[in-house]
C-alpha cells in the first residue's frame, strides 16, 4: 500500500448506516477498511472493463440499433462461437 491520505465523503444517511453495519458486525476492521474496499473494486471493473458509463451505454444503443441476432438461442450462439474458437485454433497449427 503506499502512501496514504486521508479524505473526507459524505454519505447518505442509509449508505452510513449500511457501511457501520458492515464494521459492527465484523465483516470489516473500519470504515476505512469497507471503502477502501468498495474503491478498489470500483477501479479492478473500470480497468477490466476499460469503458466509462457513457460508452457503455453507447455500445448498447449501437447494438440495439443493428437489428436482430441471427442467433435463436444462446445454444446456437455457443456452437458458431466454438465452432470459430476451433477454425482459428487450427490456423495456428
Amino acid at each position: 500500500m503506499g502512501v496514504v491520505e486521508k479524505v473526507t465523503v459524505s454519505l447518505t444517511q442509509e449508505t452510513a448506516d449500511f457501511l457501520r453495519d458492515a464494521v459492527e458486525k465484523g465483516g470489516y476492521a473500519s470504515p476505512s477498511d469497507v471503502v477502501g474496499e468498495a474503491v478498489r473494486e470500483w477501479k479492478e471493473r473500470r480497468d477490466l472493463l476499460g469503458y466509462s458509463p457513457e460508452e457503455l451505454g453507447d455500445m448498447v444503443r449501437e447494438a440495439e440499433g443493428s437489428g436482430t441476432s441471427r442467433f435463436v438461442t444462446m445454444d446456437d450462439l455457443k456452437t458458431e462461437a466454438r465452432r470459430l474458437y476451433a477454425a482459428k485454433s487450427t490456423m495456428k497449427r
